[in-house]
C-alpha cells in the first residue's frame, strides 16, 4: 500500500514526506491503531508507560469476543462491534493467536425480565447479529446448568487471547518499520500548526500528528495538549472470581444474565477462558485510583479529580442505591455467589476463588450521564480516544481504521 505522505514544495526543490505519528497507549486500541497506520505507510512511534504492553483494560478482561448485541443500532459500538467480531476472529486464525467462537446464551432468569430479553432480542436483530430465542429445555442442551424462563443463544460469540493479539500486533508494528517504547510516561505535549512535540521520560518525540489512545489515562493526556474535553474518565473496578477446577463442568460456555437497560454494565456473568478455566463477574465499584485494583489501593490525586466533576455526584444521585448493592457485593463473597446462583443454582458454597480484578475506564459527562458510544475529540494535528471501554477489544481493529481514516483527514 503506498503511503500517505505530505507534498513540500519550494523554489527550489520538491519532496514526498511520511506522516509521523506517535501513538499513546499500547493497550489493544493503541496497538491496533498503530498497526493500521504502519499498514497506511506512516512512521509511527508508540509510546507506554508501563513495561509491558497490555497492563490494563486489554489484560485484565476475561477474553469475549463480543457479538455486537447490546448496543443502540445506528451507533459506533454497533457498527464496528459487529464488523469486529468477524475481523478479531480472522486476525486470530490468520496468526495463529487461540480463539474459539463457542456461542453464549443470555438468560432472562424471572419472567419479568422477558420484556428486556425481547427488547435485547430486537436490538441484535437491528444490528445483524446472528441470534435466536429458545426455550429453557434448549437451553439446557447448550448449558445442563442453567436456569431460565426463556434465554437468547448468540451463536458469534467468541474467546480469545487478547494479549497474544496485541503481542502479534507489536510484532507487526516493528515489522513495518514503527518503533514500540515502554516505560516511558508522557509528561508533556506540545501541539502547534507545525506538528506535535511530545515530551516523555525518555525524551523529545517530534511528529506531525499525535493520537492518545491512553485509556485510563486519557482525559489527562487531552488536557495536558491544552483541551478541555467535556467529560472525565471515572474509574470502576470490575472484581471477578474464577470457578474451582472441580466445578468447572459446571459450565460450558458463557452465560449472561438480562442487563440493566440504564447501565452501561451487563452483569455478573460466567465466561469460559481461552486458557482454561471459568471466570466469573464482573461487579462494577468505584475504584479509589485510576488503576485501583483493589480496595487497599488508593490515590488521593486520583479520587479528588474526579470528586471535583459535579457529574459523579449527580451520577451518584441517581444510581446509590445501585452502587450501595455493588459495594455490597464486592464485600460478601457469598452475595456476590448469589449472583452468580441466579443463572447456575448448582455452584457449591466453595465454588469460587480469587482472580485478579479489571478496571473500566468509564467516560462521564458533566450531567452525570455516562457515555454509552465510543468517542474520540478532534483537535488540529490531534486525535483523543476518549470512551473505548467494552466491546473495544472486539472491536479494536475497526476502531483502529476509523483512527486511521481520521489522521489521513487532519
Amino acid at each position: 500500500m503506498l503511503p500517505r505522505c505530505l507534498w513540500v514544495a519550494s523554489r527550489w526543490r520538491r519532496e514526498w514526506i511520511v506522516v509521523e505519528v506517535v501513538v499513546a497507549g499500547a493497550g489493544i486500541v493503541g496497538l491496533a491503531t498503530a498497526y493500521e497506520l504502519t499498514r497506511r505507510g506512516h512512521g509511527v512511534t508508540v509510546l507506554e508507560k508501563e513495561s509491558e504492553i497490555a497492563q490494563h483494560q486489554t489484560g485484565r478482561n476475561s477474553g469475549v469476543i463480543h457479538s455486537g448485541l447490546y448496543y443502540a443500532p445506528g451507533s459506533l459500538k454497533a457498527r464496528l462491534g459487529t464488523a469486529g467480531a468477524a475481523s478479531m476472529r480472522d486476525f486470530a486464525v490468520e496468526h495463529g493467536v487461540p480463539v474459539e467462537i463457542c456461542g453464549k446464551l443470555v438468560v432472562a432468569t424471572k419472567p419479568e425480565q422477558l420484556p428486556a430479553l425481547e427488547k435485547l432480542q430486537e436490538r441484535g436483530q437491528a444490528n445483524g447479529v446472528p441470534l435466536r430465542r429458545i426455550t429453557p429445555s434448549e437451553a439446557k442442551e447448550f448449558e445442563p446448568n442453567v436456569s431460565c424462563v426463556a434465554a437468547l443463544r448468540v451463536e458469534t460469540t467468541g474467546i480469545v487471547d487478547y494479549v497474544g493479539v496485541c503481542r502479534t500486533l507489536a510484532s507487526l508494528i516493528i515489522e513495518g518499520g514503527g518503533r514500540l517504547v515502554t516505560g516511558t510516561e508522557i509528561v508533556g505535549i506540545d501541539a502547534r500548526p507545525g506538528g506535535v512535540t511530545v515530551v516523555a521520560a525518555d525524551g523529545e518525540h517530534r511528529a506531525d500528528r499525535f493520537v492518545n489512545c491512553a485509556g485510563l489515562q486519557s482525559d489527562r493526556l487531552a488536557r495536558l495538549a491544552g483541551l478541555d474535553p467535556d467529560v472525565r474518565i471515572v474509574p470502576f473496578r470490575g472484581e471477578y472470581f474464577e470457578l474451582k477446577p472441580a466445578y468447572e463442568n459446571l459450565v460450558q460456555g458463557l452465560i449472561y444474565p438480562v442487563p440493566d437497560p440504564t447501565l452501561p454494565f451487563l452483569g455478573v456473568h460466567l465466561t469460559k477462558m481461552i486458557n482454561g478455566g471459568v471466570h466469573a463477574g464482573p461487579n462494577a465499584v468505584l475504584a479509589l485510583a485510576r488503576e485501583g485494583y483493589s480496595w487497599r489501593t488508593v490515590k488521593p490525586k486520583d479520587v479528588a479529580d474526579y470528586l471535583r466533576w459535579p457529574g459523579l455526584w449527580r451520577l451518584g444521585r441517581r444510581y446509590w442505591r445501585t452502587g450501595i448493592g455493588e459495594v455490597a457485593r464486592s464485600l460478601s463473597h457469598k452475595r456476590f455467589l448469589a449472583s452468580l446462583r441466579e443463572l447456575v443454582p448448582e455452584l457449591p458454597d466453595d465454588s469460587l476463588e480469587p482472580a485478579p480484578a479489571g478496571v473500566r475506564a468509564q467516560a462521564l459527562r458533566r450531567d452525570g450521564s455516562m457515555l454509552d458510544d465510543f468517542a474520540y475529540l478532534r483537535a488540529p494535528g490531534q486525535i483523543h480516544v476518549l470512551n473505548a471501554p467494552s466491546p473495544a477489544a472486539t472491536a479494536s481493529l475497526e476502531i483502529g481504521r476509523t483512527i486511521a481514516d481520521e489522521v489521513d483527514r487532519l
